[in-house]
């Protein structure tokens, strides 16, 4: 079967993965336009993508032999579904490749934010010594205690969860699916979520429903002392009504691992206000998290193969 990596550069920017075990035969572009994409695709099975956009009105014009497409993440919301369904295509994704790394991820910002650490590294950067010298000059909070609110307790939302637990916090989840209450873990509101949190971590899919979930008015139900986190996908977050609170104090901080537009524009206030950590979405970007993307990438294109297709978005109409 031809597999085509259409824009391996995302996730092969060190030169480190090999894509030669996805099949028999591969074919890896760096990086693929719109425009490009439909000549490079002819002939070909499979179609590998990352976080790339891919059209309804290029999906419609895919050539017959393409009956795969394998997006190489967890989110999906980068292709027309319904466009794929039409064309009766099989669309996957890789579910928990990154799932502890981007927990890990999630409670590193929560740990660094009770710590101000990023006020700390700037002191130190700016030669300040103050820290050192005198007594402590930043909040410095304890954890244990606390209340995490969670927004989406899907996997990598339990996992977030889990850890949590064992750092002593209290849990609040909002999730589309009512379940009991567990020790430690009630299942509230949204609204009852944002009030009573000190920390809210995001870890739902983006969709049409939850697209800036966090918005103007959800900021403003927030404590002013409540960090709001972020590592699932940026546009979950009204970006300029989250600059907007953490000026005024609407809330304390933020720690954003992704971003509405990423990267974000070189003067975006998220780089240098003095309450928010921003990272280049990094949760999943290490070397043991990509080896394991490739390789479930691999393992799915066997399933389709063997004619039991796993991890499926859509199932797909069309045989190999």
């Amino acid at each position: 079967m031809k597999t085509i990596v259409l824009n391996s550069t995302k996730m092969n920017f060190d030169g480190k993965l090999d894509f030669s075990i996805l099949s028999d035969e591969v074919i890896v572009y760096d990086d693929t336009t719109p425009d490009e994409l439909l000549e490079r695709v002819d002939g070909a099975e499979i179609l590998v993508t990352k976080e790339m956009p891919v059209s309804g009105e290029l999906i419609s014009r895919l050539p017959d032999s393409v009956k795969l497409i394998c997006e190489a993440g967890t989110g999906y919301n980068n292709l027309d579904l319904k466009a794929a369904e039409e064309k009766g295509l099989t669309v996957c994704n890789i579910p928990a490749y990154s799932t502890k790394r981007v927990a890990h991820t999630a409670i590193m910002l929560i740990l660094n934010l009770s710590s101000a650490m990023q006020v700390q590294m700037g002191m130190l950067a700016n030669g300040n010594l103050d820290n050192f010298t005198k007594n402590l000059q930043v909040p410095h909070v304890e954890v244990n205690g606390k209340t995490l609110g969670i927004i989406g307790a899907g996997t990598i939302g339990r996992e977030v969860i889990k850890i949590a637990r064992a750092l002593d916090m209290e849990i609040l989840v909002y999730t589309r699916t009512q379940r009991e209450d567990e020790d430690g873990i009630r299942y509230v509101s949204l609204q009852e979520l944002l009030k009573g949190s000190d920390y809210i971590s995001l870890h739902c899919p983006l969709t049409t429903q939850t697209r800036h979930i966090i918005n103007q008015d959800t900021l403003a139900q927030m404590k002013p002392s409540a960090y709001l986190i972020n590592t699932s996908r940026g546009a979950l977050v009204d970006e300029e009504a989250l600059i907007q609170a953490l000026k005024e104090g609407t809330i304390a901080g933020a720690g954003l691992d992704v971003q509405e537009t990423e990267p974000p524009v070189s003067d975006s206030p998220l780089y240098t206000l003095p309450n928010v950590i921003i990272t280049p979405h990094m949760g999943w970007k290490g070397l043991e998290t990509r080896k394991r993307l490739v390789s479930i990438l691999a393992d799915n294109i066997k399933a389709y193969q063997a004619g039991k297709p796993m991890n499926c978005i859509l199932p797909g109409s069309r045989t190999h």
